[in-house]
């Protein structure tokens, strides 16, 4: 697409978590929602009918064949990803996709090279990144509140019992660029090498459809050109824990650390003096007909109520800073931010951390192909 074209045109694939992003792409002053994709047909006429979106599809490859479509917004189960993502890039269409990536750096590779190689951008939509908390901590950094960073942390704790079949037994860290994408981020730093240890063993009827038997999984990051470290953990099954998606920063002048508990406030340390903050909203960065969605539902009184959209302002606020950051990134020509390198340096941590993990903690490196040009 050229700069020159006024909207980018949008098709979203996958209607459960993906209908969040309907309205929000509608409302877009440089985008339009040009056509939707679901298997089942019900459920697809069902959305459309709500939305008032009229080109619907079941087959994503007669979505693909559709010209009048720039990009794909790609929400489906994991396991689709990097099928549906390089299929896309092969037939010309940018991609913007929800977490992970993928799920073995083969498929990682190949997104990373055809992205490059065809000139098309590619994204993943990573919500932590673009949450609240996120972009508070990074405006603290950019000013110099927090002094030199020393160290970074984050967990991403959450129990997956009864969700669909394909998370049963899933390694913990190939679903890990919640805690991963933080750190790296705020550091702007790619990933060097990893080393992680696995820990407990969950249910025994969970453990054959991956091979992986740990309830919790551990992993030290070594950020490359760098002289800082980090540390991630992941739990999916058997492990009590409330949920929670966090990162803390420690710097030499102050830190941040996400609260014990969920509803509660972050605590930000100043020397040895610690006190809870109010993380403020950032709707301020977004065009105004979008900047409701950080903090409401895509449904309301005036419209109606469906299941998937119950989440509502979850994820820190981020869907419509995701969806306004690659909007811009098409209409200014330029990378959108993680790129496909970016977007596989923070799922490849995950994917060779559960490798060292089974390999008793081996170091692992990331691929050339994954760190910053």
């Amino acid at each position: 697409m050229g700069t020159s074209q006024k909207k980018i045109r949008v098709a979203i694939v996958g209607l459960g978590f993906g209908a969040e992003f309907i309205p929000i792409w509608q409302k877009h002053p440089d985008a339009e929602l040009v056509a939707i994709c679901q298997r089942t047909r019900g459920k697809l006429d069902a959305i459309g009918d709500a939305f008032g979106v009229t080109r619907r599809y079941t087959d994503y490859a007669e979505l693909l064949r559709d010209r009048d479509i720039d990009v794909v917004h790609i929400n489906s189960p994991i396991p689709d990803h990097a099928a549906q993502s390089i299929a896309a890039l092969e037939a010309g269409k940018h991609v913007a996709c929800t977490v992970p990536m993928a799920t073995n750096l083969e498929d990682l590779r190949r997104i990373v090279e055809l992205s490059e190689r065809k000139k098309l951008r590619y994204m993943m939509m990573e919500t932590v990144v673009y949450s609240r908390e996120f972009l508070y901590v990074q405006e603290r950094h950019r000013r110099g509140d927090l002094g030199r960073l020393q160290f970074l942390r984050a967990s991403h704790q959450q129990e997956m019992a009864g969700w669909p079949g394909y998370w049963e037994g899933l390694p913990p860290m190939h679903y890990a660029t919640h805690c991963v994408g933080p750190i790296l981020a705020l550091a702007q730093k790619d990933a060097g090498y990893v080393s992680c240890f696995g820990s407990g063993r969950i249910d025994e009827k969970l453990i054959p459809r991956y091979g992986s038997p740990f309830a919790v999984e551990t992993c030290h990051i070594k950020l490359r050109d760098s002289d800082l470290a980090a540390e991630v953990t992941r739990s999916l099954f058997d492990t009590a824990r409330q949920y929670r998606e966090s990162f803390d920063v420690y710097g030499s002048k102050q830190s941040f650390e996400w609260a014990q508990i969920e509803h509660e406030d972050p605590v930000v340390h100043t020397g040895e003096t610690p006190r809870r903050v109010k993380v403020p909203d950032y709707a301020h960065l977004l065009p105004e007909p979008i900047r409701r969605y950080t903090t409401k539902g895509v449904y309301d009184a005036e419209e109606n109520v469906h299941l998937s959209f119950q989440q509502g302002s979850g994820h820190g606020g981020s869907h419509p800073h995701l969806a306004h950051a690659f909007a811009q990134a098409m209409i200014e020509g330029r990378d959108p931010f993680p790129n496909a390198r970016q977007s596989a340096n923070w799922t490849g941590v995950g994917i060779l951390a559960h490798e060292s993990a089974m390999a008793g903690g081996a170091r692992k490196d990331l691929p050339e192909w994954t760190l910053s040009r």
